[in-house]
């Protein structure tokens, strides 16, 4: 295992463990944490786009910037939605559906990445997946958003 590998295991779980502390802050209505949960995570960007583009250098296979690609687009549609446009598009069907599934392909997919640093990585993203989408689909029935 080399550190970029580490590097994205240790991201695919930041970004589980966010998205649960932004769910669970919006659960509990803590506006202004779930708002800097969600700066935090589009902070990620920086880190996921070093890991994009050392890809090239190391030749990593084309599913490696599918999978990093997938989570860098949901950041900036997050960002431009929620910080820059403000739309609340979380109550149109249609733009949930698109969203819900850039979402799910996005996070899955860090699975895969953080898979290289090895199977203890792999089993533990894993986890915070899962944790991560029992408190997405509970905080939406609960909120709706």
């Amino acid at each position: 295992m080399n550190k970029l590998d580490l590097l994205g295991a240790v991201l695919a779980n930041l970004i589980n463990v966010l998205l649960v502390f932004l769910f669970i802050a919006r659960l509990k209505e803590k506006i202004k944490i779930e708002y800097w949960a969600g700066i935090a995570l589009i902070l990620l960007l920086f880190p996921l786009a070093y890991l994009f583009y050392t890809g090239i250098y190391l030749s990593r296979p084309a599913l490696y910037f599918v999978q990093i690609g997938l989570m860098i687009l949901y950041l900036i549609v997050e960002w431009l939605l929620d910080y820059v446009l403000k739309i609340k598009f979380r109550q149109t069907k249609w733009m949930v559906i698109l969203y819900v599934t850039l979402f799910f392909a996005a996070t899955g997919g860090m699975i895969g990445v953080a898979s290289l640093a090895g199977k203890f990585w792999m089993y533990t993203t894993i986890g915070t997946f899962f944790i991560m989408v029992f408190f997405a689909f509970y905080q939406r029935h609960k909120t709706g958003e």
